[in-house]
């Protein structure tokens, strides 16, 4: 890397930061519709999809104000973002040929940025859960079981996970701890029960998890865990813990025509990011053993096999794309656990195309939560 191109690279970390600061500050200012009614509703009726959050802030606030959206999702955001960089340093180290690949990846408009502007969503937590797994070893079942037990926490705290990252936390169990021992039959025997599980309790949240009172009851209830009564705004999506998912599928189709608009945006964004896309590639042709190639491409077809379903379910396509490129790069940094026949050439700094590419990425500011932007 050249003093000229190095000094771009370290230009674009200064750059992401103040975009970064600018989209909370932007965030900090719009009302927390979903985030805050996700610290409100808790077990008081029973199990209750979407309540895990809820319940944990229930145990230590018996008013919920408003703020603490922030000051929980910032916190958060700021262990996820501490705990990635150190996930970076461990894989590729943080030289200065490495700036590209941070600028492509952490800094990218899919994943923290977008995360910022998602504030209070629930997207992050498995994206905090998958790099936990990454750091942690994995030497005995123990880990298979911390991944089913962070899986499982998520599937609590929203259903939609099951789909979003626990495709994604499978496969890192699969590559870091399944391809790197001979297998026994505990192996399969635990791994087996914990998607089955896995399994029962999604459908246990999607199909037993809707309230079981009326409405204007489950209202008055998150009223009297409100610091300010009066914001009874911030109610105003109390239905989605009634809403089957008959209704939800009809949504997102009657939305599907003006969501598909959106598919050219996210098709440049994505090509914006080709020299992330090319490492993915290499990364995946270096691996030594062809069996393990196969599992990583097999891996990846259904990582994003289950975004298509959700993409058929849920009509959130900005938050939904953001977090399948979040996945990406996270198995990016799964990949480097497997033994590969060469080393890897860094995104080429030096690049004039590269740096241009890296220089957009970095202005964009996020991606969105429904549509581009």
């Amino acid at each position: 890397m050249t003093a000229a191109s190095s000094k771009h690279w370290r230009l674009m970390l200064a750059v992401n930061a103040a975009v970064m600061l600018g989209v909370l500050l932007h965030k900090l200012t719009l009302p927390p519709y979903i985030p805050y009614i996700h610290l409100l509703v808790d077990y008081h009726f029973g199990f209750i999809k979407r309540a895990l959050i809820g319940a944990m802030v229930g145990l230590f606030a018996a008013k919920v104000p408003v703020w603490l959206v922030f000051a929980l999702a910032g916190c958060v955001w700021l262990i996820t973002f501490a705990l990635f960089a150190q996930l970076f340093r461990r894989t590729f180290g943080f030289d200065r040929a490495r700036l590209p690949l941070f600028i492509f990846t952490a800094c990218s408009p899919f994943v923290f940025k977008n995360f910022l502007f998602t504030l209070g969503h629930f997207d992050i937590y498995g994206c905090l859960g998958a790099i936990v797994l990454l750091l942690v070893p994995a030497r005995s079942l123990a880990y298979v079981l911390l991944a089913a037990l962070i899986s499982a926490l998520l599937v609590l705290i929203h259903h939609v996970h099951l789909l979003m990252y626990v495709p994604t936390i499978t496969a890192i169990v699969v590559l870091r701890y399944y391809l790197t021992r001979p297998l026994t039959r505990l192996d399969i025997a635990v791994g087996a029960s914990a998607l089955l599980g896995l399994g029962a309790l999604f459908l246990a949240a999607q199909f037993l998890g809707t309230m079981p009172l009326p409405e204007a009851d489950f209202v008055s209830y998150l009223r009297s865990r409100m610091v300010d009564p009066s914001r009874t705004e911030l109610l105003q999506f109390a239905y989605v813990w009634y809403q089957p998912l008959a209704k939800e599928v009809q949504d997102t189709w009657a939305r599907l025509p003006s969501n598909l608009l959106g598919l050219p945006i996210y098709a440049l964004l994505l090509w914006l990011h080709a020299p992330l896309w090319r490492n993915l590639k290499d990364l995946i042709g270096a691996l030594a053993d062809r069996r393990h190639r196969q599992i990583v491409i097999a891996a990846l077809i259904a990582i994003s096999s289950a975004y298509l379903v959700m993409f058929a379910m849920v009509f959130d396509y900005s938050r939904w794309i953001s977090s399948w490129v979040v996945c990406m790069v996270l198995m990016l940094h799964a990949l480097k656990t497997l033994p590969a026949t060469k080393p890897i050439t860094p995104i080429d700094a030096d690049d004039r195309m590269t740096t241009i590419l890296g220089w957009i990425v970095t202005a964009v500011p996020r991606i969105g939560i429904i549509r581009p932007f």
